[in-house]
């Protein structure tokens, strides 16, 4: 009897642990967007989004939550331990057309960015 419970803790401990893996690869952070801006396809309105992307990048799929709902999901270049992120900063770039589009956020307490492309421009 005693092999079944050591094979049984085993295993459970295999589980946390790839548990706790998964959840250490889900990143998020909060960002204040104060004007309307496109990123990918969409127009993200001004407020307050929850920034979410598994992995640890460089390339990572990132999810703009509001309110509960993801309103776009966008391929996004993460950059880590950046020397040149000193501060929280959106940084948009307006096209031929007049429309802002949201090319790079940058999170100073990590020292991390999120790089988004320039298709459509």
């Amino acid at each position: 009897m005693k092999p079944i419970k050591y094979a049984a803790l085993l295993s459970m401990i295999a589980l946390l642990s790839t548990l706790s893996a998964l959840a250490r690869d889900k990143n998020q952070h909060s960002v204040e967007i104060s004007d309307s801006v496109q990123v990918g396809g969409t127009q993200l309105k001004p407020g307050n989004y929850k920034l979410e992307w598994q992995g640890t990048g460089p390339e990572v799929q990132v999810n703009f939550v509001r309110d509960g709902k993801t309103i776009a999901t966008v391929p996004g270049t993460l950059k880590t331990n950046d020397p040149h992120v000193t501060q929280d900063v959106i940084v948009t770039d307006t096209t031929s057309a007049n429309t802002k589009t949201l090319t790079e956020i940058d999170f100073s307490h990590n020292k991390e960015s999120l790089v988004f492309g320039q298709s459509g421009m």
